[in-house]
């Protein structure tokens, strides 16, 4: 089995909700990406064994294998196979481990995994028509088997079951604030950020500008978050303690580290593990928990042993009781802040998560990281890294 290396990872600024990014097209933002990273490493993309991407509403301008669209409109190889995967909002982060597995197992030298989500254009059930017209997503005979439960209502279930109050979720809401405001202040991301040219409105005598910092942070105190109203009645999140509505891309390379090391390339990070597990539907958001667990055991390390977590600020309740399950020291945790303050483009999030531990890893001198993600449906991604 071949060890696996990350040569480089990269990822645009996060637009919010009807911000910079809005007007973009999903395969020229994607390709943005795509090409930063050909740049940025120097391998010729010819030596790519193929492309996996992640996007989770594949409708409209996201459908018809986005990955390879923006492949292609990157003017990259068209003999480069590509392919789109939905695992959720852990999309691209499985779209990874596929591209580990295939490194890994041999079968070629180089993969690429990458991630798209314009949610401003293509919201969140935009392939699920309100009308039934295509067919129900979830049926009777779904319900036969489990309770069906939306994100919220999930993220509710777990505060519940973990006893954890509006007060906790407010003050989780402002650390991932306050946190994501010192790492843009000190240039944190300015390794990772691939700038984006964002055209002047039609119609407009505006000229293009280059957008360059992740757009979703705000002025946010305990006192404004208590005056927000809940998602659902009774529950203890808002909009001030869940992740936000947002567009952005990221993309990886991938490398055997015997190629790697022929190709004289110097890696950001090995590749320890990557994977993906299933976890209680109903619930829902609990994957984090069961994925730690799992990496931790199989590779005999405890929480204490891993120097970074990113884990995807779904609901604050995620990773609060992933907090109260694993008990890691939290300022090993999104100590840069994650996608309550930064925005969780779906389909880009976990490629993104990725770029953001193996560049702390490489910036802060650190050694070993850990990121994971919950996914609708129940399931759990994760990755364990290395600085080598």
């Amino acid at each position: 089995m071949n060890e696996v290396v990350l040569v480089d990872a990269v990822r645009t600024p996060i637009g919010k909700r009807g911000g910079a990014l809005s007007n973009h097209h999903s395969i020229d933002l994607l390709a943005v990406t795509l090409n930063a990273l050909v740049d940025r490493t120097g391998v010729n993309p010819a030596r790519v064994g193929q492309v996996i991407g992640g996007c989770v509403s594949q409708v409209g301008m996201q459908a018809m294998n986005v990955t390879r669209q923006a492949w292609l409109t990157a003017g990259l190889p068209a003999g480069v196979a590509s392919t789109t995967v939905d695992a959720q909002c852990g999309s691209s982060q499985q779209a990874m481990t596929l591209a580990y597995g295939l490194v890994r197992a041999g079968m070629m030298d180089a993969a690429v995994a990458c991630g798209v989500e314009v949610m401003s254009r293509v919201p969140l059930g935009s392939n699920v028509p309100k009308d039934g017209s295509l067919g129900k997503a979830v049926t009777k005979s779904y319900w036969a088997q489990h309770r069906y439960t939306t994100q919220f209502q999930a993220s509710e279930l777990i505060a519940q079951k973990w006893g954890i109050t509006r007060h906790e979720c407010d003050a989780f809401g402002v650390r991932s604030q306050q946190l994501a405001a010192k790492a843009v202040a000190r240039g944190a991301f300015d390794t990772q950020i691939v700038p984006v040219t964002v055209p002047s409105a039609s119609g407009t005598s505006e000229e293009p500008w280059v957008f360059t910092t992740d757009q979703g942070l705000r002025e946010t105190t305990l006192e404004s978050l208590a005056g927000l109203k809940t998602n659902l009645p009774d529950g203890v999140h808002s909009a001030g303690t869940s992740s936000q509505v947002s567009d952005g891309a990221s993309a990886l390379l991938l490398m055997s580290a015997e190629k790697a090391s022929e190709l004289s390339v110097a890696p950001l990070a090995r590749i320890v593990d990557s994977r993906l597990v299933g976890c209680d539907p109903e619930l829902m958001l609990t994957g984090p928990i069961s994925m730690t667990r799992m990496l931790l055991d199989a590779h005999g390390l405890t929480i204490d042993e891993i120097d970074v977590v990113e884990i995807n600020e779904a609901f604050a309740s995620v990773v609060l009781a992933w907090e109260h399950e694993i008990k890691p020291d939290m300022s090993r945790v999104n100590p840069n802040g994650g996608a309550i303050a930064l925005g969780h483009p779906l389909g880009a999030t976990g490629v993104g998560l990725v770029t953001k531990a193996a560049h702390e890893l490489k910036n802060a001198g650190l050694n070993r990281a850990l990121v994971t993600m919950c996914c609708g449906g129940g399931l759990g991604t994760g990755t364990l890294l290395e600085r080598v």
